[in-house]
């Protein structure tokens, strides 16, 4: 049997007083009927139940005083006297329909305090549950973030070592070894250089540089006096090495050699430092 929407809100506010006892028995019987068929009540009952559970708990418990049981066995016997051992009637010895009614507005109260309590928890589960998901969207993210900074670094890697191949396998290709000068003893390099594809540089040992001046490159068209064109400015990694591609145009003039100054940051249109590392251009 189909029940109505409207009889089903109505019998679903009745859980919390089905669990506290306080239904009447044929409201009870009701509802338990309606519980039979109503996945939605079921899980409403399941959830106060806890709650209902934890209301012992919340009143104070009050040990009775040693002569209540006196006074209690003493009324009782009376009553039997004066009723001569009969059975209670019904009709004059139930508890009347007003102290029923006395009893309705604490059982409401209490039944509203249990669905607040219910409501509580549940706002507290979907809290928990929001905060679990904002964490793993928030580790997402970094995940994404950490595999763009790794694929992106990967493609200009295996763009530079395309740009690589494509120097060396240039059939107009020149070399330059460059070595130390007193300044940088032990700081080496080596350079590929093609007229039509550009340069590949590498360098390892150099000394690091001081704050507010960079590592620049330059094209040495005359060696006596330094005549230079500049190529790039870089900057040494913590182990002093670099390594890096270099697009020069095509119409540049023939370099005898290759030379490494550390000058002003950003760099200077002329050399104007200490030479670092220099090395003749020769044909491989």
């Amino acid at each position: 049997m189909t029940v109505a929407r409207s009889d089903h809100d109505d019998l679903r506010d009745t859980a919390a007083l089905y669990l506290l006892g306080a239904l009447e028995p044929p409201e009870a019987k009701r509802f338990e009927a309606h519980l039979a068929s109503c996945a939605e009540c079921g899980a409403e009952v399941q959830t106060l139940r806890p709650t209902v559970a934890l209301l012992a708990d919340a009143v104070p418990q009050l040990e009775p005083p040693p002569a209540l049981r006196a006074r209690v066995l003493s009324a009782v016997g009376a009553r039997q006297s004066a009723v001569g051992g009969r059975q209670p009637s019904p009709a004059t010895d139930a508890p009347s329909a007003g102290a029923s009614h006395r009893w309705a507005p604490w059982l409401a109260a209490a039944a509203s305090f249990i669905a607040a309590i219910g409501l509580g928890i549940y706002s507290w589960q979907l809290r928990g549950q929001l905060d679990l998901l904002t964490r793993e969207l928030s580790q997402a993210r970094s995940r994404l973030e950490s595999t763009e900074r790794e694929i992106e670094n990967a493609r200009r890697v295996a763009s530079d070592a395309q740009a690589t191949v494509r120097v060396i396998a240039a059939p107009d290709l020149l070399k330059s070894d460059l070595a130390g000068q007193p300044v940088a003893p032990r700081s080496t390099a080596r350079a590929f250089w093609s007229r039509s594809r550009g340069l590949v540089f590498t360098a390892s040992d150099l000394p690091p540089m001081p704050v507010g001046r960079t590592y620049q490159l330059w094209f040495v068209t005359s060696l006596t006096p330094l005549s230079a064109v500049s190529a790039t400015i870089f900057a040494p990694d913590a182990n002093g090495q670099v390594e890096t591609v270099i697009v020069t145009p095509p119409n540049l003039v023939r370099a005898v050699a290759l030379a490494v100054t550390i000058e002003p940051a950003g760099g200077v249109p002329a050399p104007t430092g200490d030479r670092y590392l220099v090395g003749t251009v020769s044909g491989l």
